[in-house]
């Protein structure tokens, strides 16, 4: 009826005014031709043709086929009202004794928040009255698809607010439900919401804080603490009826890909400043996130025949750990972190993400499971190279070749050495040589042979100027290592159970198992599903200053190209740099929003007697300065692991910057010394004049400071006077 009486009062304005205008027209037509207006028949106008002619027949067909249409219009609008709000009455009608029979339960059911946070759980409010109705809910019109969702809370034990009115309190319902307009689908919904077999009950705040319970919940129950959890749609989708926890939720706020050290960097600084955050770290190798120097260092100088189990260790100074960064007591259930109260960090071992959508910011995994997230980071490292002849080689040399990067690298090359006699290393860098030099200790206490072999002149003949790298060499030859130099690989044939390596000058070295250790290729497999940018002179994805990939895609470690505002584009491979980008980037993906102005180092050991650090550009082809001094029992790896209670020397220089340090009252030393006098000393590395890199030789814990003098940048008159800022001669 209100629909027809508006109807009308729409149509009626229209035809008197209709009707005014043909009667104006009418006059003026009588005056143009002449005649008075008073001959005009107006009566005719509306109620005969005879004085209307042609226009008025059309007239009157037109007006009285509007008011038919109207009238049935109207008809066929108030009788479908009629029926849809006698099947809205009938429904209500139906609908107390369903919900009686549930009543004991209302009472004890606690209402959500209007607008409940989709990573947080709402608490139950034990206060709340279930017989007032919030005071905005009636005003609602629910749609079909709204009005579907009712049904599927009451499944869980939930109840969306919109809904309570009409699903817990029927003397509301059958009160106010008559001003809102259902359409019949709405009607058809009853017969799908049945009685649970058992009262609902939501779980009270001590139970919530309690995730350990006699027997576990259901999937529903577990859905009740976390109202706006994706795991409930998984589980509901997919109509099974087991236990969430047999499920990784389809949703987490911080989604870490890759398990190395950048991700657990950046997960600890997203718990440092969100302590409630929920963050997924997915890795394709089987254990989690751990340090990899040791790995070519202190684990071959283990005196523990189970250490390839244990993975434990003794640094340098003798304290013992794991190569673990944390216990797996550490981590949550990747099952439980969708329900978890406090949050927490969850590992997810074993999956490798093999296309990622930005646009509908989600992954897919190697089984087809598809993770939503709000922040995603790419920490996914690089894969070692290898040499085409040895791919090119077949299977059987394939077999017998170690790329050297992961636990399970270590524990096979450690199985290799103890049961063949001869292995041949490839690679003059810091990995070969420190797998050359643990390789040779170790040749001392059985028959292996161990060969190094490299294009270079030098062991780390890349980085180290030709004298310090001849001496090196030197140092390496005296622990056990048969060292070939300027070897060019011609071939690879397997022939009498031997590997024959054909070098292009003709020699040739047979060999029982070969290690590739020729660099490192950042993983960026990503990048084309994705669609983010692989930068083509360094490789790895290009970010920011920030690290952004793109507005909610962070990149951390070995494959993030990043820009050095003194130093230019780079891409760094090295342990403090994937520590401090790694914990940069969860700062910023909880909102810092800092510029990546760090200049990272790196170290390596040749045992525990010789090391160095480095930071900055580290290349032989730039010009170098270097100073030495006589050095000193407390001037050794060891030493420094000793000072610092750390073997991994980045955790210590990471913490610190350096502020104004005092040079040493010592003399100024005379440029190089004699090549039997480098125990220990400072190289610059210089571009235009300027400092651009610096090697810290068995000189440890002044890395602030050489950071320092690259960061300003200045041209140095006296190299000699800027090396007495590291001490080197003091005793």
């Amino acid at each position: 009826m209100l629909k027809c009486r508006t109807l009308w009062r729409t149509l009626a304005p229209l035809a008197r005014t209709s009707s005014t205008v043909c009667r104006q027209n009418a006059r003026r037509a009588g005056l143009n031709n002449g005649r008075l207006p008073a001959c005009v028949p107006a009566a005719h106008m509306s109620t005969a043709p005879a004085g209307g002619g042609r226009e008025n027949q059309l007239y009157v067909l037109l007006v009285g086929a509007t008011c038919v249409g109207g009238a049935i219009y109207a008809y066929r609008t108030v009788k479908g009202d009629s029926q849809r709000y006698q099947d809205r009455i009938d429904e209500i009608s139906s609908r107390p004794l369903k919900t009686f029979t549930e009543e004991p339960a209302t009472p004890t059911q606690s209402e959500p928040p209007a607008a409940p946070s989709p990573a947080e759980p709402s608490p139950p409010a034990p206060d709340a009255d279930p017989a007032d109705p919030p005071s905005e809910e009636p005003a609602v019109e629910a749609s079909p698809q709204e009005a579907a969702e009712p049904a599927a809370a009451l499944i869980v034990e939930e109840e969306p607010p919109a809904a309570e009115p009409a699903e817990a309190r029927p003397g509301v319902v059958a009160e106010d439900e008559p001003v809102i307009e259902a359409s019949p689908e709405e009607a058809a919904e009853p017969p799908v919401v049945e009685p649970e077999p058992s009262p609902p009950s939501e779980p009270t705040p001590a139970e919530l804080t309690e995730p350990v319970a006699e027997s576990e919940p259901p999937a529903a129950e577990s859905a009740a603490a976390e109202p706006a959890e994706p795991q409930l749609e998984a589980v509901t989708e997919s109509g099974d009826a087991s236990p969430a926890s047999h499920k990784v939720s389809s949703h987490t706020p911080y989604l870490l890909i890759g398990g190395g050290t950048a991700s657990f960097a950046a997960a600890r600084s997203i718990r440092a400043r969100d302590p409630g955050a929920r963050v997924l770290i997915v890795t394709d190798e089987l254990v989690p996130p751990y340090m990899r120097p040791p790995l070519s260092k202190e684990l071959w100088f283990s005196d523990d025949p189970s250490v390839t189990e244990t993975l434990r260790f003794k640094q340098w100074n003798g304290k013992e750990r794991s190569i673990y960064f944390q216990p797996p007591s550490f981590y949550i259930n990747a099952e439980e972190l969708g329900s978890a109260e406090n949050g927490g960090v969850a590992v997810l071992t074993g999956k490798k993400v093999v296309h990622m959508d930005v646009r509908g910011n989600k992954i897919k995994l190697d089984d087809d499971t598809e993770i939503s997230y709000d922040k995603c980071l790419i920490a996914t490292g690089g894969v070692p190279r290898n040499l085409q002849v040895i791919e090119r080689a077949g299977e059987e040399v394939m077999k017998r070749t170690t790329l050297f990067r992961k636990v399970e690298d270590f524990k096979s090359l450690d199985k290799v050495s103890r049961n063949v006699k001869s292995i041949t290393i490839i690679g003059g860098g810091f990995l070969g040589s420190e797998l050359a030099c643990a390789l040779g200790r170790r040749s001392t206490e059985s028959d292996l042979e161990v060969i190094q072999m490299y294009p270079e002149k030098g062991n780390m003949g890349k980085v180290l100027p030709e004298y310090l790298s001849n001496w090196t060499t030197e140092k390496v030859k005296k622990e056990g290592v048969k060292i070939i130099s300027e070897a060019l690989v011609k071939s690879v044939v397997s022939k009498d159970d031997k590997l024959e390596i054909q070098l292009k000058d003709g020699r040739l070295v047979k060999t029982d198992h070969i290690v590739a250790a020729v660099g490192l290729e950042p993983n960026v497999d990503l990048a084309k599903s994705a669609g983010l940018e692989v930068d083509s002179d360094f490789g790895g994805f290009r970010v920011n200053a920030e690290l952004q990939a793109r507005s909610n895609i962070w990149v951390a470690g070995d494959a993030a190209c990043f820009y050095d505002i003194r130093l230019g584009r780079r891409r760094v491979e090295h342990h403090d740099h994937a520590v401090v980008s790694g914990r940069l980037a969860g700062e910023n993906m909880t909102g810092a929003n800092k510029p990546y102005w760090h200049q990272s180092m790196f170290w390596s050991d040749l045992g525990p007697d010789v090391g160095y650090e480095a930071i900055g550009i580290v290349d032989s082809s730039l010009p170098t300065v270097g100073v030495f001094a006589k050095a000193t029992a407390k001037d050794t790896p060891k030493a420094a692991t000793e000072e610092s209670g750390t073997g991994i020397r980045s955790e210590s220089e990471t913490e610190h910057t350096a502020s104004s340090p005092v040079a040493s009252s010592a003399p100024s030393p005379t440029g190089v010394q004699h090549k039997d006098e480098y125990g220990k000393g400072v190289i610059f590395y210089l571009r235009d004049k300027v400092v651009v890199g610096i090697i810290l030789w068995n000189v440890f814990n002044r890395m602030p400071i050489a950071r320092k003098i690259i960061k300003d940048g200045e041209e140095h008159a006296d190299l000699n006077e800027v090396a007495k800022l590291f001490n080197i001669h003091d005793d």
